[in-house]
């Protein structure tokens, strides 16, 4: 368990270091649309990647908390990192010039569903972005889950001496 808390925390925190690292105001709407459309595909190989492992896994539920420190960190720095290009590339876009923390906070704000109004989107485009995320998340939220809990409830049933029936004493059908 210690394990995987520590895999799970150095994942997050090396993609937090690599956001905030990257040069993200010396790059072009179009690149940074290009690199959102490449990381959400990646996004989904992963995910795919992870729910596999998860039912492979000794541990399946610890499996999963991992999958979910990696996956979604993955998944806000990428609209993160988008929004911070937009907004360098330009200002209206949002109400204000974001920072790194600025587009982050923007991000999680929108992903919780709480959206305080003090960072706006303003532009047509941006709007839009920002709705797709928003169902984009409503998605990740509703289907993610039930697909992550299915994969732990797979992985659980495939463990040695498990029928599947929550009856853990016996893995051939009639009993012990």
């Amino acid at each position: 368990m210690v394990r995987t808390g520590l895999r799970a925390l150095g994942t997050t925190a090396a993609l937090v270091a690599i956001y905030y690292l990257l040069p993200l105001d010396h790059t072009s709407t179009w690149i940074a649309a290009t690199t959102l459309v490449i990381g959400l595909v990646a996004f989904i190989a992963l995910v795919i990647f992870q729910v596999r492992s998860i039912i492979r896994s000794r541990f399946p539920g610890l499996r999963a908390v991992e999958a979910l420190a990696t996956s979604l960190p993955l998944f806000l720095l990428l609209f993160s990192a988008t929004y911070l290009v937009m907004a360098t590339v330009s200002a209206t876009n949002f109400g204000q010039k974001l920072t790194h923390t600025d587009a982050l906070y923007f991000t999680v704000t929108v992903f919780a569903t709480v959206g305080f109004g003090d960072i706006t989107a303003k532009s047509e485009g941006t709007r839009l972005l920002v709705t797709g995320q928003m169902i984009t998340d409503l998605i990740i939220l509703g289907i993610g889950a039930k697909i992550i809990l299915g994969a732990v409830t797979r992985g659980r049933q495939r463990q040695p001496g498990n029928t599947g029936t929550g009856n853990p004493a016996s893995s051939t059908p009639g009993g012990p």
